[in-house]
């Protein structure tokens, strides 16, 4: 047969498979163009991309390849085929391995068929047991701090903690620089960014030098420094303390103060926490001036007078503008800095009264000391407080998400209020907000009943008991060396997916069409099938396998993203493959009984 007739022939046979592929494909990546939130953000254009070169795939496998075969294949000569004998005894010597494991497997099939339930349960409790978390933690570089401290502390003070806080962590061998500042929202807060030397300099991770130096800031009195690793994937506006937000909704702000402590306590106890703390700052130093109105009048003292005083000495009141050619200067009148650093200054004051004699501001005036909010948070229309935390070493977010749950519960907090989880970003919505996300499970369990359809096209009215089965793979890989799990990472299970797809309807279709029109039982098509579709489903899954080894070695920064995601693919590809090749003929022939049971027309039964 000539080289253009072969090629014509061989499209006419696989064009109908191919077509249908790449529409269940396109199907799998539907929905996550419908999904919301984060993860629909992240994984749109991972949807557009793959669905039009799935569109280009199939444009070009249907047109370009046919005509470069017709016209580029030529014969092989003696020496080239002689270069291929070794790699296809290899394949030949598999293929015959692979059809004597069949033949026993398709003489067992109750047993190959309990196997794969175990298997699946298995699975199920390995993806149910596995830490999990929305993005691993990565290591920059860089670490972010923030110190929290007293509430009643003075900028002056303030500014000493944050240079001993500086001195401790300059000092340890693996820092390279470190930068900060006070001040911003509140007077007892500040920042730090740290920059740790090259990742071949030092021996350890971030998260480890951050474990290390939690020690050290432990000791420093009056203040405290939560130290976090910088991550890449930054969205949101909440800025925080730590890693990871626990936030507390409320319409009652006494409430809210009332339990918002507690909760903190009680968060704090927990292993699978660290650096607990909380935006909720109601405990500011505050000075009541009260005045004795019947004394002020008694001395001929005016309100507005007293009031005026104190604007003058503590307002920093601006009374006046100097201009100068080339810039203008704002004169502002307080008294001297040393004085407002205690209240005895108040002491000595005196107010001008109506005879013009100065009567001591302590004569009818008294002051108390009282507590106030250095601020009040909200979100949205509520007043909300945020818990931040960290992870120990060891821990992952799922854990922390358990523990948070059984605390609540132990406290009997109500529930009028609201609570809602967040990733820092500064303040992601993510991880297990994200995780418990009803439109976002929707739009999951909606990729599977979207391509189901389509994936039927390979498939006629009477054979439409053979469905693709599904199964997340990926986490028995994950297991093996307790790599967590990112369960909104949908683009990884879907690429196995799209790939165990494409095996089985490579392999049911052939099989369909040897019943159809070879004259074959439902045993002797699969059979054959799948020793014919061996050779393409191993090279496509090691070229899959291969393109993944990549994240799997990678090291340097963003390998901490990387390598989950290849340890997870690898482990996929191989248990899917293992069981596409084995349990699909099982299935298969399952659902040919299932069929000739419930069929009006008699079928030719199934040899054992």
């Amino acid at each position: 047969m000539k080289p253009l007739q072969a090629a014509l022939q061989g499209t006419r046979e696989v064009g109908f498979t191919v077509l249908s592929m790449s529409l269940s494909l396109v199907a799998v990546f539907l929905p996550l163009l419908l999904m919301g939130g984060l993860p629909g953000r992240l994984l749109r254009e991972f949807a557009v991309t793959l669905s039009v070169a799935i569109g280009i795939s199939l444009l070009v496998s249907l047109t370009l390849t046919p005509m470069m075969c017709g016209w580029m294949l030529k014969a092989s000569k003696p020496r080239e085929q002689k270069r291929l004998r070794g790699f296809g005894r290899m394949l030949v010597a598999l293929q015959q391995g692979y059809g004597k494991s069949l033949k026993w497997v398709l003489n067992h099939t109750r047993l190959v068929g309990v196997v794969l339930l175990g298997t699946i349960a298995l699975n199920i409790w390995l993806y149910i047991s596995i830490p999990k978390t929305f993005f691993p933690e990565q290591d920059t570089g860089v670490l972010m701090g923030g110190i929290q401290a007293d509430q009643s502390i003075s900028f002056q003070a303030m500014r000493g903690k944050l240079q001993d806080f500086m001195k401790i962590i300059r000092d340890d061998p693996a820092v390279d620089n470190v930068t900060g500042f006070t001040g911003g929202s509140r007077v007892n807060s500040g920042m730090m960014f740290i920059t740790l030397k090259p990742r071949d300099e030092r021996s350890e991770t971030a998260q480890q030098i951050i474990d290390r130096l939690r020690v050290k800031l432990a000791k420093e009195p009056g203040a405290n420094l939560f130290l976090m690793a910088v991550q890449d994937i930054r969205v949101g506006g909440r800025q925080s303390n730590a890693s990871y937000q626990y936030t507390l909704l409320s319409d009652d702000l006494a409430a809210l103060r009332e339990w918002e402590p507690k909760i903190r306590k009680k968060l704090a106890t927990l292993p699978e926490l660290a650096d607990v703390n909380s935006d909720q700052q109601d405990n500011g130093a505050e000075m009541n001036l009260v005045y004795d109105r019947d004394t002020m009048a008694r001395l001929g003292i005016d309100v507005q007078a007293a009031n005026s005083l104190l604007n003058n000495a503590f307002g920093q009141r601006q009374i006046s503008t100097i201009y100068q050619p080339m810039n203008q200067y704002k004169v502002v009148m307080e008294v001297d800095p040393r004085y407002t650093q205690d209240i005895s200054a108040l002491e000595k004051m005196f107010v001008i009264n109506n005879e013009g004699k100065a009567i001591p501001l302590s004569y009818f005036a008294k002051w108390q000391p009282a507590n106030a909010p250095l601020s009040v948070n909200h979100q949205g229309l509520s007043a909300a407080s945020t818990i931040s935390f960290n992870l120990p070493t060891g821990k992952s977010l799922s854990d922390a998400s358990a523990a948070i749950d059984r605390a609540m519960t132990q406290l009997g907090v109500p529930s009028t209020g609201a609570r809602q989880f967040c990733r820092h970003g500064a303040g992601v919505p993510g991880d297990d907000e994200l995780a418990g996300d009803p439109d976002y499970r929707r739009h999951r369990h909606g990729v599977y009943r979207a391509g189901y359809p389509l994936r039927e096209l390979r498939t006629s009215a009477d054979d439409s008991l053979h469905p693709a089965l599904g199964g997340r793979w990926s986490a028995v890989g994950a297991g093996a060396v307790q790599c967590p799990v990112q369960p909104n990472r949908p683009d990884r299970d879907h690429a196995i997916n799209r790939h165990r797809e494409e095996k089985r309807i490579m392999m049911v279709d052939f099989a369909l069409e040897a019943q159809r029109h070879g004259n074959l039982t439902p045993q002797e098509a699969i059979f054959q099938a799948c020793l014919l579709r061996f050779r393409p489903i191993m090279m496509t899954t090691l070229a899959a396998l291969f393109g993944a080894l990549p994240l799997v070695l990678s090291g340097g920064d963003g390998s901490e993203l990387r390598q989950p995601l290849g340890i997870t693919i690898v482990g996929g590809l191989v248990m899917s493959q293992l069981l596409t090749l084995y349990t699909t003929p099982v299935v298969y022939l399952f659902f040919d009984r299932l069929r000739l049971r419930f069929s009006r027309k008699p079928k030719q039964t199934v040899t054992e």
